[in-house]
Order: structure tokens, then C-alpha cells, then sequence
């Protein structure tokens, strides 16, 4: 029967189609992060400008997404993606426009802004799309299907558009990437129905209460809180993914073709995780594996921020994104399982707030750093952090240690009683 579950959900025509959807836009979304990083350091040539770069991604990610988080949960999740995919769409089209002359730092800033705006609205709102079309009794095999396809889309995304913008220029790379983002907004408008809002605001219930219910649940729950501080601080401190224009010119002189082969190594790392990990992961202690899987990310940063060598380079982001795309698998399957539908996109958007945003602010630490200790100290000095924190979390969130995912789904499965 548990071999059966992929297939029944490759069958299900609204998976597939939402699968599809969302596999574009990480395509398309994981090759702009690379090539507007390469293209605002191409400007002056400065890692704090890559370091202000994540900065004002970030901002929208810990302000705005909490309100996304509130919308999410009281409307059509399918309609607020359709916008959101529509609103990125045309903002790609904006960086091809502007990519046929000299783009000024404040433009490039500007764009990145309005993505991050955009991101707020969609990320709440796919997370809780995601659960009304996986069922309960499948979530393990479909985070894992949806995690390994998402991983083909991080990898091929960078790699194409890194030969596209060294054969043909910023301006058809963006160009190629706007059509990718309709094609995701056609899938999601043609093959996934409508699922309609079931939560209304209760009469005299404000929105910052609404907010506040979701963040509150959140950190009383120690499954959620911890999982979403591992993250947030391995990635705060231990990610090296902003500093890589600058590792890719400076220190390995493998330009744009490299950066994308870089980039995509962690990739085709969490790749190999996600198509293995829901299978051969020992899910009944998934909290302990958590642990050791973070911690080998920090060692494998450690190597990257010493290595002067492409192919060591390598295959320590290789191992990193091996690392990461484990935890992704865990840590998925518990924002699926302890999240209650009423509240998955308040949920998720404070999931955001840690995570998403772990990756700008850890953008905007690494620039500083960067500038303070230089390039490689400031990667795997991290690196060394990221390992303090598992130590730290695995001491005090004794509930995430002993944490058994296949208890918890099939408790999810049972179904209610009377």
C-alpha cells in the first residue's frame, strides 16, 4: 500500500497540475536570486551591496508576510497565487526591460522590493494551497514528491539561466524567465480548482489578534519553534548562497557559467535527499536526524569557506545542500502535520519570518562580515556558529529530539471520532 501512494498522487490531475505550477516558479525564482545577485555586484563589485541586496528581500518577509499569513487563511489561497504569480511575472519582465541598458543599483533595489512583496502574499498562501490538495494519508510520500521535484526546479533554474545570460545576455534570460512564471500561472488557473475559504473573522476579532493567534501557537509548540530555529540560525549564520558572486569571481575565477554550476551543486544535493529521504530517512526519530543533518551542513560550510579549489567547492556545497535537503523533508512534514488547518496561513508566515527570511538577513550578516573579516572567514566562521546552535537546541527542545513523524501521520490519517 505505501509503495502505491506516489503513483495514486502523479494520478491525481489538481497534484500534478499544482506540482507543476509551483516547480516553474522555483525555477524561474531560484535562477533570478543568482542572476539579480550577480547583476547588482557587477554594478561596483562591493559583497555589502549583495548584503543590502538581501536586506530589502527581507523586509516584506518579516513585516508584510504576517498580514499575507492572515489573508491566507480567510481567502481564496489559489486566487492570492494566481495574483502573486502574475505580479512576478511582470516584474521579470520589468528586470528584461531594464537589463537592455545599464541598470542603476536603486532600480535593481527597487525590483527586489516589490518581489519580496509579492513573496509575502504567495508563500502563506502555497502552503495552505499544499495541504488542500495532498491527503492526510499521503503526506510523508507527497511533501517528499513535492520536495524532490522542487529540487530538479533549484537545479536546472541557476545551470540554464547561468549558459543563457553568458550566451545571450540579461535581457533574454529575463525575457525566457517571464514566460516560465505564465506558464506556472496557466497550470495553476487550468488545473487546480477552487477551494474555498472556510474561516470568517470572528465579529469584533482584529486582524492583529488574528496575527498574533498564529504567532502565539507557533511558540508554544515546540515541534514548530524549534525546527524553524534550527533553520533560521544555520542559515543566518552558516549560509554562503549571497556571498557566492563574490566567491565565484574573486577567489575561483569560474564567472557566471561557474557561479550557476555552484549554485546548483547544493541543489543536486538536497535533490538526492529529497528522492531518498521520506524513503530511507528513519522517520520514527526524524527530531535526532534533524540534528545531525544541521550539523553536517555547518561542517560541510566550514570546508566551502576554506577551499580555494573548484571541485572541492563542490562537493562541500554538494554535501551542504545533501545536509539541507534532508532537514527540508523533516522539517516540511512538520509544518504539514502540527498545523492545524484553520491556521496554516498564519502558520506559514511566521515559518516565513524564520526561514524565508533567514536567507536575506543571513544575506545582509554575510555581506557585513564579508567586509569586515573577508569573503571565506566570514563563510565558514559560520559555519562554526551553525554547530554551536544544533548543540544549544538539542539541549533545551527535548519534544524536537524525540520527535516520531510516522506517529504523528498516522494519527493525521485516523479519522475523527463518531
Amino acid at each position: 500500500m505505501t509503495a502505491s501512494l506516489p503513483t495514486s498522487l502523479l494520478r491525481s490531475r489538481e497534484f500534478l497540475s499544482f506540482m507543476l505550477s509551483s516547480n516553474l516558479e522555483r525555477f524561474a525564482a531560484s535562477a533570478i536570486a543568482v542572476l539579480l545577485g550577480l547583476q547588482v555586484y557587477e554594478v561596483r563589485s562591493n559583497p555589502l551591496d549583495l548584503g543590502l541586496l538581501g536586506l530589502i528581500e527581507a523586509v516584506p518577509g518579516v513585516t508584510l508576510v504576517l498580514y499575507g499569513g492572515h489573508i491566507a487563511d480567510l481567502r481564496s489561497r489559489r486566487r492570492i497565487m494566481l495574483v502573486t504569480a502574475a505580479c512576478l511575472g511582470l516584474l521579470t519582465l520589468g528586470l528584461s526591460l531594464l537589463s537592455a541598458g545599464h541598470a542603476a543599483l536603486p532600480l535593481l533595489y527597487g525590483i527586489a522590493l516589490l518581489f519580496g512583496i509579492a513573496k509575502a502574499f504567495q508563500v502563506p498562501a502555497a502552503s495552505g494551497l499544499e495541504a488542500q490538495v495532498v491527503p492526510p494519508n499521503q503526506i510523508l510520500r507527497g511533501v517528499s514528491l513535492l520536495a524532490t521535484t522542487g529540487r530538479c526546479a533549484d537545479i536546472l533554474g541557476p545551470v540554464a539561466a547561468g549558459f543563457a545570460w553568458a550566451a545571450m545576455g540579461p535581457g533574454f534570460t529575463y525575457a525566457a524567465l517571464t514566460v516560465v512564471f505564465t506558464a506556472s500561472f496557466a497550470l495553476l488557473a487550468l488545473g487546480v480548482s477552487e477551494h474555498p475559504p472556510r474561516h470568517k473573522v470572528a465579529p469584533g476579532e482584529s486582524v492583529l489578534r488574528r496575527i498574533g493567534e498564529g504567532v502565539g501557537f507557533v511558540f508554544r509548540n515546540q515541534l514548530l519553534v524549534g525546527s524553524m530555529a534550527l533553520d533560521l540560525f544555520a542559515v543566518f549564520f552558516g549560509g554562503a548562497v549571497a556571498l557566492l558572486p563574490a566567491i565565484a569571481t574573486d577567489v575561483l575565477g569560474v564567472g557566471a557559467v561557474g557561479l550557476g554550476f555552484l549554485r546548483a551543486s547544493m541543489s543536486a544535493g538536497a535533490l538526492l535527499a529529497a528522492l531518498f529521504g521520506a524513503r530511507f530517512l528513519p522517520m520514527h526519530r526524524a527530531g535526532q536526524v534533524l540534528h545531525a543533518v544541521i550539523a553536517g551542513f555547518g561542517v560541510s560550510i566550514i570546508i566551502f569557506g576554506l577551499s580555494t579549489s573548484l571541485w572541492l567547492s563542490l562537493a562541500a556545497f554538494f554535501t551542504a545542500g545533501l545536509c539541507d535537503g534532508m532537514s527540508v523533508v523533516i522539517r516540511r512534514a512538520i509544518m504539514r502535520l502540527a498545523a492545524p488547518e484553520a491556521m496554516r496561513g498564519r502558520i506559514a508566515a511566521v515559518r516565513s519570518v524564520f526561514i524565508g527570511s533567514s536567507n536575506e538577513l543571513g544575506a545582509l550578516e554575510s555581506g557585513i562580515a564579508a567586509s569586515l573579516l573577508g569573503v571565506t572567514a566570514a563563510i565558514w566562521s559560520g559555519g562554526l556558529v551553525t554547530l554551536g546552535i544544533v548543540a544549544v537546541t538539542a539541549l533545551t527542545m527535548k519534544q524536537l529530539w524525540s520527535l516520531d513523524l510516522l506517529a504523528m501521520e498516522a494519527e493525521a490519517a485516523r479519522p475523527p471520532p463518531g
